[in-house]
């Protein structure tokens, strides 16, 4: 029975790992380095992660520089940044790429806010699908007569806390960020 809370502990950790990195890739007013980590740059016909070609770094909180290591690979990188969904217009000088991050708008502070609640969502129906695996698994160790009816009840009470446990951290991370996005 143990196994069972303990695997479906990490999978309800799994869910909210990936609600953190969903969140890191929302854009708040801040620059930060997680809005081109998954850029993927087209350099000499193969598809390469921006961090294999280029150093990227932060100098203030409105402005992200990208320092390519192969001058080739400047106008790859700035077609890439362009191309993106991100809404970031490069400057390129020769020597580094600098991305201006401009304010949010009222609007688009909204947008983003409904995207974050999305993803809140989506991690708290993973932690719920994994509280129903976990409880078949318990009945189906009732069934086959490895634990009494009364650890399936109880066992069911820990799953039920674990859970909670989890959605109301799932709404923590959610009321952190959206704090994050509507501050001007």
């Amino acid at each position: 029975m143990q196994s069972v809370l303990d695997d479906g502990k990490k999978r309800m950790e799994g869910a909210i790992h990936a609600l953190e990195k969903d969140f890191s890739k929302l854009r708040t007013g801040r620059a930060s380095s997680s809005l081109v980590d998954n850029l993927v740059v087209e350099y000499y016909g193969t598809p390469t992660p921006l961090s294999q070609l280029a150093s990227v770094s932060i100098p203030d909180s409105r402005t992200i520089t990208i320092q390519p290591w192969d001058k080739g690979a400047f106008g790859d990188v700035e077609k890439a940044i362009q191309k993106s969904d991100l809404g970031l217009n490069p400057v390129n000088d020769g020597k580094i790429i600098r991305i201006a991050i401009p304010p949010l708008t009222e609007e688009r502070r909204k947008d983003l806010v409904k995207v974050a609640k999305k993803y809140s969502e989506d991690a708290k129906v993973s932690i719920r699908n994994v509280r129903r695996d976990m409880n078949e698994s318990l009945k189906k160790m009732e069934k086959d007569k490895d634990i009494t009816e009364d650890e399936m009840h109880g066992g069911q009470d820990n799953v039920q806390k674990l859970t909670d446990d989890f959605v109301k951290k799932c709404d923590e991370l959610f009321t952190a960020k959206e704090k994050e996005i509507l501050e001007i």
